[in-house]
């Protein structure tokens, strides 16, 4: 087994603990722009189709609503208890799935399908099988259970039905989200769930037979403390999760309006945020948990743990994945895709997405096509991110370049860091050392021509 330790040292954080891209994309989404619309992304779509070997697809549906508004969110949702929004919104989706699925070829299986949000689960059983019949009408589904299909559930729009009706339909991977368990942090972000009925999704889940369970959890929400988030982490260690992922609250209320609500003065100091993160580290990997990267940890016999173990692991617009090979079609408000060698992501409110269906056309409104370069650093900051790990010779094989040669102003900025021990820097590759990978984010930064070329740092969140 690789050695997947993580060191959580206070004085390197401290140094380092700037604003970066989390790194779903590169180039990330400061550089999409409008020439890219549907035209060209059609156009991309049809041309994958004569690839040999035909990529499969992995599907991403976005569904916006939330029955009621958590302050802290930075997700692209909308508030609403009115229930008839989602048949309407339905009706477009169903009509984007026709559109998207005439552009590939039927016998591309779908590897990966995921339904993210909003809150997936505020559609009905009903609803959710028709979308997913839907989908299987236009998209060749696996109907053996081996495909990676996943689901984020809130445990208050959800309850044993529900569980049951998404294995039925096929899902087979859920994300749960938590954040904490203390009543008064729920409160101060208007997120009030019973640690009960989060046990109650959980224990349904697994009498369901889902292959995998993931939790999300939040540190640097108000009113936490490092005692306090441990009692949320016993009761999580309670369910053995096989993935974990621990988030850190950004709070930007001038990009993010809800955040108004949360009073600066009731956050933890910068102190205690880190307290609270270096307890989480520590427990999580006592408890038996592998630190994946970028906040995510999993169990040993996870598939994400056996991935980054193989040199496979990937990473997209949802986070860590086993799947690298797949062309991501995105469909719903706001999602965004990764098709060819190029992103593209539709319009971000409900009226010009059902304007542009209406007019049978994709709602895509914007994206990017890479350049070569593009791609080269795309496949560096990508191994970085899942591998803690760089072979210099695998990159000159796979780009015709010559590292040491193509990157010397890099390899520059890097001497820094190693000295720092954040990386220990060879002839021929670099390694994330167990202190360097909590900041992995910075060193991959250092690949970024756009945050190199000083464009759009001041968009992104702290990297702790």
């Amino acid at each position: 087994m690789a050695d997947q330790q993580v060191e959580f040292a206070l004085d390197l954080i401290r140094k380092y603990d700037k604003s970066g891209p989390r790194y779903t994309s590169y180039p990330t989404a400061p550089q999409f722009h409008e020439d890219f619309g549907p035209e060209a992304y059609e156009e991309v779509a049809r041309a994958t189709n004569a690839e040999a070997p035909k990529r499969p697809l992995s599907l991403y549906f976005h569904i916006p609503f939330c029955d009621t508004l958590c302050f802290y969110c930075a997700c692209n949702k909308i508030a609403t208890k009115d229930r008839s929004k989602a048949v309407t919104y339905l009706d477009y989706l169903f009509k984007e799935i026709e559109l998207q699925g005439a552009l590939f070829d039927g016998d591309r299986p779908v590897d990966q399908l995921h339904w993210g949000g909003g809150t997936p689960t505020f559609l009905n059983p009903d609803q959710m099988r028709a979308l997913m019949a839907k989908t299987a009408e236009h998209f060749r589904l696996r109907d053996d259970d081996s495909g990676e299909y996943g689901i984020e559930v809130d445990p208050r729009a959800a309850d044993s039905a529900t569980i049951a009706a998404l294995r039925e339909v096929g899902f087979n991977r859920l994300s749960v989200g938590v954040q904490d368990f203390d009543p008064k942090v729920q409160e101060a972000v208007n997120r009030i769930q019973p640690a009960e009925q989060t046990f109650a999704v959980i224990d349904a889940a697994r009498r369901e037979g889902f292959h995998s369970l993931s939790l999300d959890l939040m540190y640097g929400l108000p009113f936490q403390s490092r005692k306090t988030f441990a009692h949320t982490l016993e009761r999580v260690l309670e369910a053995r999760p096989d993935r974990l992922a621990v988030f850190n609250y950004a709070h930007l209320p001038d990009l993010f309006p809800p955040q108004r609500r949360i009073r600066d003065e009731d956050l933890p100091a910068p102190e205690e945020k880190l307290e609270i993160l270096q307890y989480t580290i520590e427990r999580l990997t006592a408890a038996g948990y592998v630190y994946i990267g970028m906040d995510h940890f999993a169990l040993p016999d996870d598939e994400l743990t056996r991935a980054q173990q193989q040199g496979q692991l990937h990473r997209n617009f949802q986070g860590y994945s086993t799947h690298a090979d797949c062309d991501l079609v995105a469909m719903g408000v706001t999602a965004i895709g990764s098709v060819g060698a190029t992103y593209s992501q539709n319009v971000r409110t409900l009226e010009p997405y059902y304007a542009a269906l209406e007019a049978g056309e994709l709602p895509v409104f914007r994206g990017y096509e890479l350049t070569g370069e593009d791609r080269l650093r795309r496949a560096v900051i990508t191994r970085l991110m899942c591998d803690f790990a760089l072979d210099f010779d695998r990159v000159e094989a796979d780009w015709g370049v010559d590292f040491r040669e193509h990157f010397a102003a890099e390899l520059a900025d890097l001497a820094e860091m190693a000295a720092d021990g954040l990386i220990e820097l060879m002839e021929r590759g670099l390694t994330v050392t167990p202190r360097g990978r909590l900041l992995i984010r910075n060193i991959a930064m250092v690949f970024d021509a756009y945050l190199r070329a000083k464009e759009g740092a001041q968009r992104y969140s702290k990297v702790i």
